[in-house]
Parts: C-alpha cells; sequence; structure tokens
C-alpha cells in the first residue's frame, strides 16, 4: 500500500497532491488494560487519552484502522474532545472492533468507509479516546486524523 505523505499544500500519493491543503497526523495505540493505568485501563489515570493535540481552530475527518481485534468484556471506545468525549467517532463496544476494520462510526466496517463528515474542531480542543464502562484488555489501532487549519495558527500533532 502506498502510504499518504504530507506534501507542502496537502496530502500527496507518489508525490501527486490529492487533497490541496489537508494534512495528515497518525498515533498507533496497543491496548493493555488488564494492567493499572495503562491504555486501555478505564478508571485508570490515562483514561482519557490524548490522541491528537489541537491548536487553533481546524476541520479534521479522523478514522481508526485496526490492526488487532479489540477485547474487553463490555468495554466501550469513543473519540472525540472533552466537552464532546464521543463527538468524533460514536461510542462502540470494544469487541466489535475486528482487524481489518475501518473504525469511524458506531459500526466499524471492512475494508472500506466513508471520510465524508469532516468536523470543525475550535480553540485548540484535543482529540481524545475514551475508555468506559470496563477495560480493553488487548488490541491494536492506528488513528488518523486528516486534517486542514480555519485559523491562521490551526494544526494538529500527534500527540
Amino acid at each position: 500500500m502506498t502510504p499518504l505523505t504530507n506534501f507542502p499544500n496537502g496530502i500527496s500519493v507518489n508525490g501527486v497532491e490529492i487533497l490541496p491543503g489537508w494534512q495528515i497526523a497518525s498515533k498507533a495505540v496497543t491496548y493493555d488494560g488488564g494492567t493499572t493505568n495503562a491504555q486501555g485501563d478505564y478508571d485508570g489515570t490515562g483514561n482519557p487519552t490524548t490522541l491528537f493535540t489541537v491548536t487553533g481552530d481546524v476541520m479534521v475527518i479522523v478514522f481508526g484502522k485496526c490492526t488487532t481485534l479489540l477485547a474487553g468484556a463490555s468495554a466501550t471506545v469513543e473519540v472525540g474532545v472533552a466537552s464532546n468525549t464521543a463527538g468524533i467517532i460514536a461510542q462502540s463496544t470494544a469487541t466489535d472492533i475486528d482487524a481489518g476494520e475501518v473504525w469511524r462510526d458506531a459500526t466499524p466496517a471492512v475494508g472500506v468507509e466513508s471520510l465524508n463528515d469532516p468536523m470543525v474542531i475550535i480553540g485548540g480542543a484535543d482529540i481524545i479516546e475514551t475508555i468506559a464502562t470496563a477495560n480493553v484488555t488487548s488490541g491494536a489501532i492506528t488513528y488518523y486524523c486528516l486534517w486542514i487549519p480555519l485559523s491562521s495558527d490551526g494544526a494538529v500533532a500527534a500527540a
């Protein structure tokens, strides 16, 4: 698979600009919620976890690519900002997120998912992942954030 890369004025594939003005950030997450305060420990000090640090005002499209199926009896996962923890990706049961799926909404999709609903984040609200109900004891997701600045100081970086 040819990786998406940042281009001076947007995202490119093989040097061809495909999304003018947009940039991309990614963060790999591995869950070990059975360990106190580790990623996936719903009542630990690391929950919620900051996925992406936001500066200023931006428009974003966030999705996850599950690389190892998630485990954790009744555990739920959601992505948003502190004032709306499921505002970007709706709360989903962790065990419904399987390897090879794209997670963009409450129903992960196998292999393909529409990314046609960008979100606006204002005032530098960081993008967070919240684990609820129970621990996510194993699994892995790589999160991607496609973003474009709306304000002169708008930016996104992996946390």
